[in-house]
């Protein structure tokens, strides 16, 4: 395993090209472009303002730069570097941006979800899309790219419209029978939308895409409902975390629930695995030393240093209970994520801030939990075999496959706190963003 050496960031704006070959950084009003496997510089990009939201395009030949606070969208192309397009949205503001699926068109929702306009890159013309609904995620794409659904709010009701991507022409446009739509979601085989209430109402509806309702489940009737949702790979199960702290698995048959995943703040059962971070202390003796170390070999020699000890159970995992009187209690599974190949799901306590829960999908069980000794940050799998990257705000990296877990630590001076990561298509590398610089790490095929 080997990493680069840092370099600067801002806004944790890092991201690989969907093809893999390039990578993009922002440094305030910077968009830097490099090649993926050696960190050379290719292009150099300056914005009228700061970024706040940089965007691949599907085909990596762009990169969208959003500046909200101006409402500017900026793009840039990798193959005619002096090309460059600017779109403004004046007086209506600039809340969100994205592309469109076939990388040629943007999408802009202004300033008190007026509107959603649609710019063309190739004809320069513009659509419109009316009331689009303030929520989580309003908008959503189908994995082919044919299909967009968009939440809508008119006459305090909530609508979904689907529209063609190739012509923007609306294919079905009906309403939901939901309090107050938080959020909408494509099947990765694009046959089924996900819909979900507010989190003051249990209710997640299923619907085709001709708008037919499939089926609708409620859990539960007066506590705190859904604030989580995810799909399977393979479009088979959706998985629901809900502020009772479990986790519902629905099956694409009938829709019905097949079990339900609760995440206890103690550990008993004897066939679930519990990896616990241990930090020490080296014991070096200063004086032996015959000659004066280097800054960086002080840093490792004297630095303390995790890994990770089975723990015999019961395991009592620690819990942190809500304050009941604040808005956004820390309390139920708010992180989702199944692995590429369907047979894992991790998902994550705030409860229990510190924990990882990974089951195993073909026996419905809990498998492994990693217990660390920070909250955990993000995590992400890789996406061509069941392997899980954790990061928790430390210097530190910490891998988990089905032959074992380990503690990495990002070499280099200063203190470099993980906050974000992401995996590289293939898989062979990983992107590690703190708050103020970046690196690559390059993992090797005979490690996993």
């Amino acid at each position: 395993m080997n990493f680069s050496e840092l370099f600067k960031l801002s806004g944790l704006l890092g991201r690989f090209s969907p093809d893999g070959k390039c990578l993009a950084s922002c440094i305030q009003h910077r968009l830097v472009v490099r090649d993926a496997s050696s960190l050379n510089i290719l292009q150099l990009y300056t914005c009228l303002d700061q970024i706040q939201y940089i965007e691949w395009s599907s085909d990596s030949l762009f990169i969208l730069c959003a500046m909200y606070k101006r409402g500017v969208v900026q793009v840039w192309s990798l193959e005619q570097p002096d090309w460059h397009c600017k779109i403004d949205e004046g007086s209506a503001g600039l809340v969100a941006s994205c592309w469109s699926p076939d990388g040629r068109h943007i999408l802009n929702t202004t300033e008190f979800h007026l509107r959603i306009t649609v710019w063309s890159l190739c004809t320069k013309s513009v659509s419109y899309i009316k009331y689009p609904k303030a929520c989580q995620q309003g908008v959503a794409f189908t994995k082919d790219g044919r299909y967009m659904a968009v939440a809508e709010r008119r006459d305090c009701k909530d609508f979904i419209s689907i529209f063609v991507c190739s012509n923007w022409q609306l294919l079905r446009h009906f309403d939901t029978e939901t309090q107050d739509l938080f959020g909408i979601e494509w099947a990765p085989n694009g046959c089924v939308l996900a819909a979900w209430d507010t989190c003051l109402e249990y209710k997640v509806l299923l619907y085709s895409l001709d708008g037919r309702l499939l089926s609708s489940y409620r859990a539960y009737e007066w506590p705190l409902g859904i604030k989580s949702i995810a799909w399977s790979p393979s479009s088979q199960f959706l998985a629901i975390g809900s502020f009772d702290e479990k986790v519902r698995i629905l099956n694409h048959v009938t829709w019905k629930k097949i079990t339900e995943l609760d995440h206890p703040a103690t550990i008993a059962s004897k066939k679930t695995i519990v990896y616990k971070e241990v930090e020490k202390s080296p014991t070096v003796d200063r004086e032996r030393l015959t000659f004066p170390p280097t800054r960086a070999l002080a840093s490792s020699l004297f630095s303390t240093q995790s890994k990770y000890e089975i723990s015999q159970v019961p395991v009592s995992l620690q819990y942190i209970k809500p304050v009941a009187d604040r808005a956004n209690p820390k309390v139920g599974v708010g992180m989702l994520a199944f692995s590429a190949d369907n047979c894992f799901l991790a998902t994550k306590n705030d409860n229990i801030p510190n924990a990882v829960w990974i089951w195993d999908i073909r026996k419905l069980k809990l498998s492994v939990v990693l217990e660390q000794l920070c909250t955990i940050q993000c995590f992400q799998w890789d996406p061509c075999q069941p392997r899980l990257a954790v990061c928790t705000g430390s210097s530190r990296m910490y891998l988990w496959s089905p032959a074992g877990c380990v503690v990495v630590q990002v070499p280099g001076e200063g203190d470099f706190q993980i906050m974000s990561l992401s995996w590289h298509s293939s898989g062979d590398s990983m992107l590690l963003l703190s708050k103020d610089h970046f690196c690559v790490c390059y993992l090797e095929r005979e490690e996993v």
